[in-house]
C-alpha cells in the first residue's frame, strides 16, 4: 500500500502543475481578451483568431484543471444524503462511485477522445473561419485533459481504500470555514 500511496502523491504533484498551468491559462485568456476588446473599439482591429485563441484558452483551463480540483475536493457536487454520512461511509459511497460511475465514464471518454483528437492531428485540421487558428491542439486538450482526470481518480480511489484498510486518515469534508 505504501507504493500506491507514493503513486497517489506523484499523481497529486503531476496535476498540481497542470492545475497551476490553467491558472496561468486564465491570466492569459484575460489578458487577450482585454487585448482583442481594446483593439476593436480604439483601433477598429479584430481578428478571429482572437476569437478562437479565447474558446481554446478557457477549454485548457477547464480540463488541464479539472484533475487538481478533483484532488482539492472542490468540484461540484449535489449531495442530500453523503454530508450527513459518516467518515467511514462516506469512503465507502465514494470507492462505489469510483467504481461504478467515475471509471466507466472516463473509460469511455479516453476511448472516444483520443482517436478523434489523433485524427484532428493527422489531417492538420484547421478553423473554417478565415484567420482562424489550428483546431487539432485544442482537441487534443480533451484526451489529456480526461488522462489527467483519471489519474487523479485512481490517486484518491487509493487513498479511499488506504483510509478503509485504517492505513491513513482521510478528511472528506468539503465545507469550508466562514472567515
Amino acid at each position: 500500500m505504501k507504493r500506491l500511496l507514493s503513486l497517489a502523491t506523484g499523481i497529486d504533484r503531476l496535476n498540481k502543475g497542470f492545475g497551476i498551468l490553467a491558472a496561468v491559462v486564465v491570466a492569459v485568456a484575460c489578458a487577450i481578451s482585454a487585448g482583442n476588446a481594446l483593439s476593436r473599439y480604439l483601433f477598429d482591429l479584430s481578428s478571429n483568431a482572437f476569437l478562437e485563441i479565447q474558446w481554446q484558452l478557457f477549454a485548457a483551463t477547464f480540463l488541464l484543471g479539472a484533475a487538481y480540483v478533483l484532488k482539492l475536493n472542490e468540484h461540484v457536487r449535489v449531495d442530500l444524503i453523503y454530508g450527513a454520512l459518516g467518515q467511514r461511509k462516506k469512503l465507502w459511497v465514494d470507492v462505489f462511485g469510483y467504481l461504478v460511475f467515475f471509471f466507466p465514464v472516463m473509460f469511455i471518454m479516453l476511448e472516444m477522445a483520443w482517436p478523434w483528437a489523433w485524427a484532428s492531428f493527422r489531417a492538420g485540421e484547421g478553423s473554417a473561419n478565415a484567420g482562424g487558428l489550428p483546431v487539432w491542439p485544442a482537441k487534443f486538450l480533451l484526451p489529456i485533459g480526461f488522462t489527467l482526470l483519471t489519474l487523479q481518480g485512481i490517486a484518491e480511489f487509493i487513498r479511499r481504500i488506504a483510509a478503509l484498510r485504517g492505513d491513513i486518515a482521510l478528511d472528506l469534508s468539503y465545507e469550508k470555514p466562514v472567515q
